[in-house]
């Protein structure tokens, strides 16, 4: 019985019973029948080993694709989100016309003063530090005075003011020099309030601190 492999060629002698099932007398088969159908089992097994590795090496092959791809996506998020976020930035405080403008401090100034108040250091620190992140910065300090007074006075003391805040910016926040545009002394233009309140003169006491990235450095 244990000769009857799959693939044996064999000579059944025998008849039907009621249930129309072949009751054999006798089975015979030739040797070389035997070796034959041997082969082919040995061969079908070969094949089935060979079909489970090939299945076990496209499943792992499958996986790693999987991995790649949620990889990928998640690639593809982390640039969207970026992005966004410059969008976001740029729609947030505007364009100039070479630089995009990330991010900027005012420090205001009491009357005919160039001493930068002790509240403000603590926030040009901070915005020189996020500077530090952003590839290929700069930073641009302005200077601004309120009309009161003679036009030379203004001018003097928006200069006095950009090089006060200039000076917070190298010594305590450490920003290189190279990083640094040249301070900008704008005396009494760009009025932002009126000279005719106190509230509206001590809007225009002020230097605009902003960082900026050049906008071929940013690849747009």
């Amino acid at each position: 019985m244990a000769a009857l492999i799959p693939g044996l060629a064999v000579k059944v002698e025998g008849t039907y019973n009621n249930d129309n099932q072949l009751v054999a007398k006798s089975v015979s088969f030739k040797g070389n029948d035997l070796q034959r159908a041997k082969s082919i089992q040995a061969g079908l097994h070969e094949n089935k080993e060979l079909t489970q590795q090939q299945q076990a090496e496209l499943e792992k092959h499958n996986a790693e694709l999987k991995a790649q791809s949620q990889a990928l996506q998640q690639q593809q998020q982390q640039i969207a989100s970026n992005k966004a976020a410059v969008d976001a930035a740029v729609a947030r405080f505007g364009q100039l016309d070479d630089y995009y403008i990330f991010d900027e401090v005012t420090v205001y100034f009491a009357n005919g003063k160039v001493k930068v108040d002790p509240k403000y250091p603590s926030h040009l620190l901070a915005l020189a530090e996020k500077a530090k992140t952003i590839n290929g910065y700069m930073i641009e300090v302005k200077g601004y005075a309120s009309s009161v007074g003679s036009a030379e006075l203004n001018q003097q003391l928006s200069e006095d003011r950009a090089d006060e805040v200039t000076k917070i910016l190298l010594q305590q926040g450490h920003v290189p020099l190279t990083r640094m545009l040249a301070p900008g002394a704008m005396g009494e233009s760009h009025q932002v309030g009126t000279d005719k309140t106190a509230e509206g003169q001590a809007e225009n006491r002020r230097v605009v601190v902003r960082v900026l990235q050049n906008k071929a450095i940013a690849g747009t």
